[in-house]
């Protein structure tokens, strides 16, 4: 007689109780279920990954480029260089990837270079390229691109510049080098190319065991407006890997769009003072 197969099974059922080892017919389809193999312990100090946290999108007032709608209600923002395995390890130079957090550790944005070996490999830090920002949700909020030029004081011609466009396309302000013989500046420009603030980094960019400063000034230096910060990560670190992090700050009151002209000068200093690492400078030579 063919077993009836029901939805529970009453105390007096006809089946006994099950058996370990012992097999009963199923119902086509039916997939036991597995027990996993005992897993190993993992090692002291372990910490499995963590799913970003993400800052809540807020509202989008009048007049803010989509997606920096997130720039109006902080003041401070911080940036972590992800680590490549490859760059720490061989020395060879990869396309610079970093998470912007607000000040409670919550993604804002992604940031991914794009740019090509050849380009990496021989012109290093100095080389051209376009980074791209994009929010939680995958949109593309922040385009920047860096033209090839020259950092040295020798040619006040052919000087660094950045292009920050919002959304992709539109400039909504650059930022551009000025000739100093010996400190590092730049002018902060809005979308009509009209100077309205300044950045003045410190005249020696080491920073063994301290961050380095680089101050956000009005156009005549009398006021302190900002800073961009590289902190300090530990010798190790240091030592080994061109993963910088930075910290951001400007004023909660200042336009959305100059707030992220700052957050863009923030990449162009990390590729021009602070990108070669000692593994890199040895396979340069």
């Amino acid at each position: 007689m063919t077993p009836v197969y029901t939805t529970g099974l009453p105390s007096d059922s006809v089946y006994p109780p099950p058996v370990y080892g012992q097999q009963y017919g199923l119902p086509p389809g039916y997939v036991t279920t597995q027990v996993p193999a005992a897993m190993p312990p993992p090692p002291p100090g372990y910490v499995p990954p963590q799913a970003p946290v993400m800052m809540p999108a807020p509202q989008c007032p009048p007049g803010c480029p989509p997606g920096l709608e997130y720039l109006t209600q902080i003041d401070q923002i911080l940036i972590h260089q992800k680590v490549e395995l490859m760059e720490a390890m061989l020395g060879w130079e990869t396309n610079n990837q970093y998470v912007v957090k607000n000040s409670l550790g919550q993604q804002v944005f992604l940031a991914a270079e794009e740019n090509d070996f050849c380009t990496r490999t021989m012109c290093g830090p100095m080389r051209s390229f376009v980074l791209h920002l994009q929010d939680n949700t995958g949109r593309e909020v922040l385009t920047l691109t860096r033209p090839l030029n020259c950092s040295s004081c020798c040619f006040p011609c052919c000087l660094q510049e950045l292009e920050v466009q919002s959304p992709p396309g539109q400039p909504i302000g650059y930022v551009i080098q000025k000739w100093h013989p010996y400190l590092p500046k730049f002018t902060i420009k809005d979308e009509r190319k009209q100077s309205v603030m300044q950045i003045v980094g410190p005249f020696c960019d080491c920073n063994c065991c301290s961050d380095v400063n680089f101050e956000v000034m009005s156009l005549d230096g009398a006021s302190v407006i900002g800073r961009i910060s590289k902190q300090w990560t530990g010798m190790e670190a240091e030592m080994l890997t061109d993963a910088d992090n930075f910290g951001v700050q400007f004023p909660m009151d200042l336009d959305v769009k100059i707030k992220a002209v700052i957050l863009s000068a923030c990449f162009l200093i990390d590729f021009m003072y602070f990108e070669n690492s000692p593994k890199q400078d040895s396979h340069h030579y």
